[in-house]
């Protein structure tokens, strides 16, 4: 039996990322460090300094997932303020997408851990629903739940118009702060 070489460092990192790409379904820690002849625990620091790196990878209970995005599309950008239930989240989302908004990440700002940030980006409703399932099906909470429902997102659209719609549209649902 030949034993395999392990792959070092960032030639092991793109090679994981590629992996992540290229499947249609979670790849495990276990899987990507059989893959790469190193430890589960090598996964994992490789993975979080990829996400570092802005790669839009989510951890779930089935594995790994790397968010598919075409984002050459979404020149324009700004940071908005929300603040709503969670119970709402899905309304804001589709509001956004169904505005052709991308809804790159979202940020709170904790009294005791200062700004955490996570990426979400989803640009359609079918996204947005994976993204929720994901929340059910791993038991997780919202950022918000932890600042009573404030939050911010970095939204990006291919227009400013469209960015314009879509803050209206959560103004007249009563899910945008107005500053």
């Amino acid at each position: 039996m030949v034993e395999q070489k392990k792959i070092l460092g960032e030639e092991r990192r793109s090679f994981i990322l590629q992996l992540l790409k290229d499947s249609p379904v979670p790849l495990t820690g276990s899987e990507l460090a059989n893959r790469t002849n190193v430890s589960r625990q090598v996964i994992v620091g490789d993975v979080t300094l990829l996400k570092a790196k802005n790669e839009p990878i989510i951890a779930t209970s089935q594995g790994y997932i790397y968010l598919k995005q075409n984002t050459s599309n979404y020149s324009f950008e700004r940071t908005i303020a929300c603040r709503h239930s969670p119970d709402d989240t899905e309304k804001e989302l589709n509001l956004l997408v169904d505005h052709g908004v991308l809804v790159k990440d979202v940020k709170i700002e904790h009294p005791v851990y200062g700004k955490l940030t996570t990426q979400i980006m989803v640009s359609n409703r079918q996204e947005v629903k994976q993204f929720l399932q994901r929340l059910k099906t791993t038991n997780a909470s919202l950022l918000s739940e932890l600042t009573g429902g404030a939050h911010i997102h970095t939204i990006a659209a291919s227009s400013e118009q469209a960015l314009e719609k879509a803050e209206l549209a959560l103004l007249a649902e009563g899910i945008l702060i107005n500053s």
